[in-house]
């Protein structure tokens, strides 16, 4: 059955000329009120229809990309590089694209939205950057709005995040399981076995992924992981600093740190200082991505670099149709372990 714009005044409780200003943005509206709208418009899959729906049949010049938080170094880099790829002379003939940068703060809900308005919107192609949420309801709701994205003529492109079953999403992922492994790896080299792990959240692919290749490192050289050993927290440098206060409290014997993220780890390396502890003489600290800042860091991170610049203007160039999806239409894409002074072998 057809959702109408009625059907989505009901929803949210206003008057269908109230929605109608929401979704063409030429009357001001309360917040509260644009949100309410939003979500129902996201709950219904409300789309344009009708006669508005054949104006509109063609894809428009709009390109959106997804990020989690667009103040993350993570999520900027592949933002600008993704950006630089679409507004460029490599757009449709006669004219550019138009690149709009989706921030969803990490909300499942604020990316379901914007995945809707995208479609109303006929966007040219679709840019999703960075790990999934690993929850089932979320999951199959995204893969019902890529599919119907692809079915409308939109390209999808994943950045950094795996691929969706039942979709025509392209995947550009990186390796962050073989990345963990081998910075695990790279601290039982060196004679570390007391390792604490301060993770992303926990319902993050990438924090999955990356957890999974640090505990596969430690069961290849016979290391019994506790949970002690293992703290969950978000991508920042509070989370480092709180989890790492938390990890010596628990674990005060251990001599070395993996970070979620090399912003993590700098919130690692401050808490180790207040605790009048050194990095690396006293206790080693690893971070991931290779983010500009972890080369100047004092001791400069040993860390796993990831190619995100690269990695997202592939995912752009695909997205315009300048480049062939990948064979199968997904990529995996390696990290490379760049050891630093953060790490040395523990204390004797």
């Amino acid at each position: 059955m057809t959702v109408t714009l009625a059907d989505v005044a009901a929803r949210a409780q206003v008057s269908p000329a109230t929605v109608s200003r929401v979704l063409n943005g030429n009357y001001p509206v309360a917040a509260a009120t644009r949100e309410r709208v939003l979500k129902a418009v996201d709950e219904l899959d409300y789309v344009l229809n009708g006669p508005a729906s054949a104006l509109a049949a063609a894809t428009s010049d709009l390109v959106g990309v997804l990020v989690n938080d667009i103040a993350d170094p993570f999520f900027g880099i592949m933002a600008s590089a993704v950006q630089s790829e679409i507004v460029g002379p490599g757009g449709r003939a006669g004219g550019e694209r138009l690149a709009v940068v989706c921030n969803t703060g990490g909300s499942p809900e604020r990316e379901l939205t914007y995945l809707t308005l995208l479609q109303r919107q006929r966007a040219a192609a679709v840019v999703l950057t960075g790990g999934a949420i690993e929850d089932e309801a979320h999951v199959a709701a995204v893969a019902g709005k890529l599919r119907r994205l692809s079915e409308a003529g939109t390209r999808v492109v994943l950045c950094g995040r795996p691929p969706v079953p039942g979709t025509d999403a392209v995947s550009v992922t990186f390796d962050n399981r073989g990345g963990g492994r081998e910075l695990t790896r790279h601290l039982l080299s060196l004679g570390h076995r007391r390792i604490g792990y301060v993770a992303g959240p926990e319902e993050r692919t990438t924090t999955r992924h990356r957890l999974e290749g640090h505990r596969e490192a430690l069961a290849d050289a016979g290391v019994t992981e506790s949970d002690d050993l293992v703290v969950h927290g978000t991508y920042d440098r509070a989370t480092g600093r709180a989890a790492t206060a938390e990890l010596l409290r628990g674990a005060p014997d251990l001599t070395a740190i993996v970070a979620a993220n090399d912003t993590v780890a700098l919130g690692a390396c401050a808490a180790l200082r207040e605790a009048g502890l050194r990095v690396p003489e006293d206790v080693s600290v690893a971070g991931f991505d290779d983010l500009p800042f972890s080369a100047d860091a004092v001791p400069a991170l040993t860390t796993v670099r990831l190619p995100l610049s690269d990695t997202a203007a592939r995912a752009g160039r695909i997205a315009m149709g300048r480049e062939e999806a990948p064979e199968g239409g997904v990529d995996v894409v390696g990290g490379e372990l760049i050891v630093r002074g953060s790490t040395a072998p523990p204390r004797a």
